[in-house]
């Protein structure tokens, strides 16, 4: 599973309340929580995500409260997926039972806003295409691999269970 895409870059610490402040908590909608995801940090950042896009972030991504709203909003806004160099282990989690797929890259560095990255989540390598460069991350284990292409914990254990 390779997803590609233009790296959006974030700095160290960005908490749930930088990914979606907590005014638009009262929704699930992701839709309605990706049309202000990461405004937390910049009121104009919503206006610059792309489908597919892929977020790149420093340490402790994800870190603040367990709010399943923020990788909502990651969803809803279209983000493909995050690299970081390390994830709150709540918002790891919590992006996993979502089928929303997380990278952990310690090795991750100066990754340029715009690139074209290419991350391989079986092999455990990202590409970033715009410089030539490749990072080795740890590769994602099966049965998270399997828990992302069913979209996620629930309909995961539906498949396991009924076979659907």
């Amino acid at each position: 599973m390779v997803i590609r895409g233009r790296a959006l870059v974030v700095g160290d610490d960005v908490d749930t309340d930088a990914i979606v402040p907590a005014r638009y908590l009262v929704t699930s909608d992701p839709a309605e929580l990706g049309r202000h995801c990461l405004e937390g940090l910049d009121l104009g950042f919503p206006g610059r995500i792309r489908p597919g896009d892929i977020l790149v972030a420093g340490e402790n991504f994800g870190c603040g409260s367990s709010r399943e709203h923020a990788v909502l909003a990651l969803k809803g806004a279209g983000i493909g997926c995050v690299v970081a160099r390390s994830f709150a282990r709540i918002f790891f989690r919590n992006a996993t039972n979502l089928g929303f797929p997380l990278v952990e890259c310690p090795v991750l560095r100066d990754v340029a806003e715009g690139d074209l990255l290419a991350v391989d989540l079986r092999r455990g390598v990202i590409r970033d295409l715009t410089s030539g460069r490749a990072f080795a991350a740890p590769p994602l284990p099966p049965f998270i691999l399997e828990i992302l292409d069913a979209g996620g914990l629930i309909p995961w254990a539906r498949r396991r269970r009924y076979g659907a």
